[in-house]
């Protein structure tokens, strides 16, 4: 009875103490620690910075096949911050963004191409309704179990696009032109 008692504490702590391998699985994006953020210049003397605060979708992620991830974002533009109010009432006009008419930003991927740590993740930006074909260049964070039981796993990917590309004909200035684009993504495995 004794060795049938730690052959079986002995299977249950190598069961804990090796990692759960990493399987194609699909996660729901976590809004509360997922960002999109954004940089532009300001009249090329220093750098504006702000964010959405309404970031929502999906990725299925399969660390053994990279190229089979795919990803799908939604943002709600009205949700745009940069810590100014004035300023984000005017980025949320006609001018820029126009959140009226145009209520959300989306991505969505066509492939990845890279390794299970980094890679270029290709997909169709659409903003004002205009969509173009952009690249991402992305990094895995990390994944594993969180605290409450769940499964998540997180990617922060950079790109850069024309303001004209979609849309941005408000002049300010030349060094405005182009801004960069961050995502911050944390997804929680469905089970």
């Amino acid at each position: 009875m004794k060795k049938m008692f730690t052959g079986t504490a002995l299977a249950a702590l190598v069961a804990v103490a090796t990692p759960q391998a990493a399987v194609a699985a699909d996660y729901k994006i976590d809004p509360a620690h997922s960002f999109v953020s954004f940089r532009i210049q300001h009249l090329g003397y220093s750098w504006l910075m702000g964010r959405f605060n309404d970031v929502t979708g999906e990725f299925n992620y399969d660390p053994s096949n990279p190229s089979a991830s795919k990803m799908a974002i939604e943002v709600k533009t009205v949700s745009v911050d940069t810590s100014h109010a004035e300023r984000d009432y005017h980025l949320r006009s006609a001018d820029f963004l126009d959140v009226r008419k145009y209520p959300i930003a989306t991505f969505k991927s066509t492939n990845y191409v890279g390794n299970d740590s980094s890679g270029t993740l290709n997909g169709v930006l659409t903003i004002r309704e205009i969509s173009k074909p952009v690249s991402i260049a992305v990094q895995k964070i990390g994944q594993g179990k969180d605290p409450w039981g769940g499964y998540r796993a997180g990617f922060y990917g950079t790109m850069k696009l024309n303001r004209k590309d979609f849309g941005g004909s408000y002049d300010l200035g030349p060094a405005s032109e182009t801004m960069e684009l961050q995502f911050t993504v944390e997804g929680i495995r469905e089970k």
